[in-house]
C-alpha cells in the first residue's frame, strides 16, 4: 500500500523542503527595483502581466497563471524569470532574450555575431557545423594584424558612442568599439568579415579602440546586471589568430568552434556560471571527433594545465551527428569517451528529424518508412513526391530539423525556444484536474510567446514554418515515489525488471506521462487556433532543470535525485550580498575548488584575501526520505540501464522533442550501456541523443552534491539552527545588499553535467 506524504505548507513563499530555494531565487531570478531585490509575489506579478499582455489571454487563463506559479506548480522558463514584464523585453531588438535556448545553422559571417548577441541576452547557443553548411563561408583572404587602441572606461559616459564605427582607408582599419551589446557584436563580425573581404590587397592593419566601452561593474539599465568587459581587449587578436592561420582557404569545423567560443568567453569572463553551447559535427569529421582530446595536460612535475589555444572549447558540449545508424561498436567507441572525457555524444538525427516531422509521419508505419528512406540517402525526393504542395525551401528546412540546443531538449533549425516547467513534486498523484491544470499553465506559458516576431529574418522564417514550444517538468522521480511507494524504488533498485509488477508499474508510468502530453498539445493548439498562430507539431520536451527545480526541492527533470539526503553547494562571488545573508541565515561557507594556496592546496578560511569564490553548503533532505525503508535504497547505485530504461519511458510516452538526460555510469557499464543505445536506435525505439557522466567512488572535495548520513544531516541542521540569526531572509539580504547583481538571470543551460569538475584526460 502506498503511505501518503504529508506536504509540509510553507509559512514563507518556498517550500520547507526546498533550504535552496532563497539563495538560488534571489541570486538568480531577482531583480533590483528602486534599490531592493524583488520578493518572489512581484517577480510573479512581472513575468505573469508580461505574458498576458503578450499572449492577450483571457481573466480566467491569468488567474490560471497566477495560481499555479504563486504555489510554485508551474513556472515560465527560467529567462522569462528574469525578463519578462521589464520594458527592455518590449523592444523587438530584445525579443530573444526571452529564449532558453536557439540553434543556429553556420553559414555565414551574420551567424557568428547572430549566436554572440544571443549569448549576450542570456540564450543557450547550439550550431550545426557540417560541411553542408560551413562550406557555405567565405574563404579566408586576408591577413589581419590587430592592435587594440584606448583603456576601456575612459570615455565620459556622456560621451561614448553606443554604435560601433568601422573607417577603412586602403589596408588601414579602424574599429571604433560601439558601448552597447549590438556595439561589441558588430566589432566581432565586422573583423570576421575583414578577412574574406576583396576589396584589401595584403596585410590589413585593424586598430580596435576600446575607450567608449564602459567599466567593469557599471550598470546594465535594461536588462539587468553589471558590464564586464574584462576579456574583450583579448577578443579580437584571439580571432585574428584563429583567421590567419585559413588563409587562402575556408575555415574549418573546430576553427569554426573556436571562433564562436572566444565571443563565449568574453561574455562570461569573470561570472560564476558557464557558457551554454551546442556543437554539433559530422560523424565522419575526425578532427572535430577529437577537438577536446588531451585538452588537459600534465607537465613533467605533475602539474596540470589547458593547452591555452583550445581553453575556449570547454565553453560547449560536441556533439557528433549521425545521419545513418552507428554500429555496435561506434556507439561502444562513444560511450567509452563520454566516460573518461565526457565528450563525443551520438546524435542520431533521422529520429530528430523524424519527430520534427510528425505532422507529415501521423502514423508508426509512416515514420518507420521515413526513416529506412533517410537511411537509403532517397528522402528529399521521397518528400517531394509524397507532398507535392511543400515548397523546396520548405522541405529543406524539414529536413534540417535536427539542430540541438546546448542541453539537446528541443529539436529544429534556426530555431528559439521558450520552455515552460510544471513542478511534480509541488502536485497530488491523485488529483487528475491539479495536474491538468499545472500542464495547462505551461502550455499557456509557453504559446504565448509565439506572438514575437523576430527582426533576423533567418528565425523570423523558421518560426512561421516550424514554431516551436516546450513544456517541460521537473521532479517526476519525486511524484512517483509518491504514487508507487517504497516498491516503486526496491523495483528501481533491481534495475526496473519486466516482472508482472514492473509491467504494471511501467503501464502506470505511461499513462501519466501520455495524460500530461495530451494537455499539453490540445492546449496549446486551441490557443493557437484562438489567435491564428500556425500550430507547433511538437510542443513536449524535458529539460534538465538543474536551477529551477531547487525552488521547490524537486529532483532535477526525470532523473533520480543525488541521494536521499545530501549537502548542496552553491557558488557565489565573495562577498555577494546573498551569500552574506546565507551566512546569517545559518548556512556554512567555503572558498570553491578554485581557491588554492601557492602549493595546490585548497584554502579553508572563506575570508582569505586570496578567496574569489564562495560555496554555501545547504544540508538537504528529499521529501520522501522519511518513508519506512527508502533510506535502504543506494540511490547512487542504480544501473545505467535502469536509467536509460526511465529515460526511454519519458522519452516515448511524453516527449515530442527530446528528453535532456544525463545518464551516469561506470567503468563497467560502458558496453552494456552502448549496447542498449545501439539496441535503441537500430529498433526504431525514439532515441536522439543522451548525455553520459562517469561514476567515480573515490571522493572529491567540495562538489556541487555530497551525500549524507541522516545522522550527520541532522548535525549539519542543528548546526544551522544554532547559527541562524533571522528567520526572515529577505530582511537578511536587506542588510547586506547594495549596488548591482553581477549575475543577469539563468544560464542557458541547466544542467548538473555542467556542474561537475572536468576530466583532466
Amino acid at each position: 500500500m502506498v503511505q501518503d506524504l504529508e506536504r509540509v505548507r510553507p509559512t514563507s513563499q518556498f517550500p520547507e523542503t526546498a533550504p535552496t530555494a532563497n539563495a538560488v531565487f534571489f541570486r538568480t531570478y531577482s531583480r533590483r527595483t528602486d534599490g531592493r531585490r524583488e520578493t518572489w509575489e512581484q517577480v510573479c506579478d512581472r513575468t505573469i502581466e508580461g505574458i498576458a499582455k503578450l499572449g492577450k489571454l483571457t481573466d480566467a487563463e491569468v488567474d490560471l497563471l497566477r495560481r499555479m506559479q504563486y504555489q510554485i506548480k508551474s513556472l515560465p522558463s527560467g529567462r522569462w524569470l528574469w525578463i519578462g514584464g521589464t520594458d527592455w523585453i518590449e523592444k523587438p531588438e530584445n525579443f530573444s532574450g526571452a529564449y532558453n535556448c536557439t540553434s543556429t545553422n553556420v553559414i555565414d559571417w551574420r551567424a557568428f555575431g547572430l549566436m554572440m548577441d544571443l549569448a549576450m541576452q542570456g540564450c543557450g547557443t547550439g550550431a550545426i557545423l557540417e560541411p553542408k553548411y560551413i562550406n557555405r563561408l567565405p574563404a579566408i583572404r586576408n591577413r589581419l594584424n590587430v592592435t587594440v587602441a584606448g583603456e576601456i572606461g575612459t570615455t565620459p559616459a556622456e560621451q561614448r558612442r553606443a554604435t560601433t564605427e568601422v573607417k577603412i582607408e586602403g589596408n588601414q582599419v579602424q574599429i571604433n568599439v560601439g558601448d552597447s551589446r549590438q556595439g561589441w557584436v558588430k566589432s566581432y563580425q565586422s573583423l570576421l568579415e575583414l578577412s574574406s573581404s576583396d576589396r584589401f590587397s595584403g596585410e590589413v592593419q585593424v586598430v580596435v579602440n576600446l575607450s567608449d566601452v564602459r567599466p567593469a561593474g557599471e550598470t546594465l539599465k535594461g536588462f539587468g546586471g553589471v558590464a564586464n568587459p574584462i576579456k574583450l581587449p583579448e577578443l579580437y587578436d584571439r580571432c585574428a589568430t584563429i583567421l590567419n592561420r585559413a588563409v587562402g582557404r575556408q575555415l574549418n569545423s573546430v576553427e569554426c568552434c573556436l571562433l564562436i567560443d572566444a565571443a563565449a568567453v568574453t561574455i562570461v569572463a569573470g561570472n560564476i556560471r558557464r557558457s551554454a553551447g551546442m556543437r554539433q559535427g559530422d560523424s565522419d569529421d575526425a578532427e572535430f571527433a577529437t577537438a577536446k582530446d588531451n585538452l588537459w595536460q600534465q607537465d613533467t612535475e605533475g602539474n596540470w594545465r589547458i593547452d591555452p589555444e583550445r581553453d575556449a572549447l570547454r565553453m560547449a558540449n560536441h556533439t557528433r551527428v549521425f545521419h545513418r545508424q552507428p554500429s555496435e561498436q561506434e556507439c561502444i567507441e562513444a560511450v567509452r569517451k563520454q566516460f573518461y572525457s565526457g565528450e563525443g555524444a551520438i546524435q542520431y538525427a533521422p529520429e530528430a528529424i523524424a519527430r520534427s516531422n510528425c505532422d507529415l509521419l501521423p502514423t508508426p508505419e509512416l515514420k518507420a518508412e521515413f526513416l529506412q528512406v533517410y537511411e537509403r540517402g532517397e528522402i528529399q525526393q521521397w518528400l517531394q513526391n509524397r507532398y507535392p504542395q511543400i515548397s523546396t525551401e520548405e522541405i529543406e528546412h524539414r529536413l534540417g530539423r535536427y539542430g540541438l540546443n546546448p542541453c539537446g531538449e528541443i529539436t529544429g533549425a534556426d530555431f528559439h525556444c521558450n520552455l515552460a516547467e510544471v513542478h511534480l513534486n509541488q502536485l497530488d498523484p491523485h488529483n487528475p484536474k491539479e495536474q491538468e491544470e499545472a500542464f495547462t499553465a505551461g502550455a499557456l506559458s509557453v504559446a504565448a510567446l509565439l506572438n514575437h516576431q523576430f527582426a533576423e529574418e533567418r528565425y523570423q522564417w523558421s518560426r512561421e514554418v516550424d514554431p516551436i514550444v516546450g513544456v517541460s517538468f521537473t521532479g517526476l522521480f519525486d511524484f512517483f515515489v509518491r504514487a508507487f511507494g517504497v516498491d516503486w524504488l526496491h523495483w528501481w533498485e533491481a534495475g526496473r525488471p519486466d516482472t508482472v509488477a514492473g509491467l504494471e508499474f511501467k503501464q502506470k508510468e505511461q499513462a501519466y506521462l501520455s495524460r500530461w502530453k495530451e494537455v499539453v498539445h490540445q492546449v496549446v493548439w486551441e490557443y493557437c487556433d484562438r489567435h491564428d498562430i500556425k500550430r507547433p507539431n511538437r510542443c513536449t520536451t524535458v529539460q534538465p532543470s538543474g536551477t529551477k527545480s531547487l525552488l521547490t526541492g524537486a529532483s532535477p527533470g526525470w532523473h533520480p535525485p543525488k541521494a536521499q539526503r545530501y549537502i548542496r553547494r552553491i557558488t557565489f562571488r565573495k562577498n555577494d550580498p546573498v551569500a552574506l545573508a546565507c551566512i546569517e541565515y545559518g548556512y556554512s561557507v567555503v572558498p570553491s575548488q578554485s581557491d588554492k594556496d601557492e602549493n595546490g592546496n585548497l584554502l579553508n578560511d572563506p575570508f582569505d584575501p586570496r578567496v574569489t569564490e564562495w560555496l554555501v553548503e545547504i544540508p538537504v533532505e528529499v521529501p520522501w526520505a522519511n518513508l519506512p525503508g527508502a533510506d535502504q535504497i543506494a540511490i547512487e547505485k542504480f544501473s545505467a540501464e535502469a536509467q536509460f530504461d526511465f529515460y526511454m519511458q519519458v522519452q516515448k510516452h511524453y516527449t515530442a522533442h527530446n528528453t535532456s538526460a544525463t545518464v551516469e555510469l561506470r567503468e563497467d557499464e560502458v558496453e552494456p550501456l552502448a549496447k542498449r543505445i545501439y539496441e535503441a536506435i537500430a529498433n526504431q525505439e525514439g532515441y536522439i541523443s543522451a548525455a553520459l557522466l562517469a561514476r567515480f567512488d573515490a571522493p572529491f572535495p567540495r562538489l556541487p552534491f555530497e551525500k549524507i548520513d541522516q545522522e550527520t544531516y541532522e548535525q549539519l541542521q542543528q548546526g544551522v539552527q544554532a547559527r541562524r540569526r533571522t528567520d526572515n531572509f529577505y530582511t537578511a539580504l536587506s542588510r547586506y545588499d547594495s549596488g548591482e547583481a553581477t549575475v543577469e538571470g539563468p544560464a542557458g543551460c541547466d544542467s548538473d553535467k555542467c556542474m561537475m569538475p572536468e576530466t583532466k584526460n
